[in-house]
């Protein structure tokens, strides 16, 4: 027979809170944090800082991933600023960063441009 806390069986208490962390953890996975896109791109580093002529496979699934997570227009002017600070820091080209959605084969509803408003994003 289940032990009782506050006159739920523990079971259901147990269950209940196994259903919050899954519906918070849902929730989480929608949106990409700022680390997390970085993270993501690592593998595009080479090309958009020049070292390599053209993006690489792992690249191009990571611009399609990080593509994918911006779902709202929220999430598209997040990762747009966080972009915007991050690039520099890692020396990327813009015009590299330009080229890249289309050499990936990825339409993205943001163009990429250094001088574009984030605020702007739909």
């Amino acid at each position: 027979m289940d032990k009782k806390v506050m006159g739920f069986p523990w079971s259901i208490g147990l269950g209940v809170v196994g259903l919050v962390i899954l519906v918070a953890t849902a929730y989480a996975v929608d949106a990409m944090t700022c680390q997390q896109a970085i993270t993501t791109l690592m593998p595009c580093q080479p090309f958009l800082t020049g070292a390599a002529p053209a993006p690489t496979v792992p690249c191009c699934l990571a611009v399609s991933n990080v593509n994918t997570a911006a779902t709202t227009t929220q999430a598209r002017r997040d990762l747009c600023e966080c972009f915007e600070k991050a690039a520099p820091g890692f020396g990327v080209k813009p015009e590299k960063a330009k080229q890249l959605p289309q050499l990936c084969g990825v339409t993205v509803p943001v163009p990429i441009d250094p001088t574009i408003n984030c605020k702007d994003i739909q």
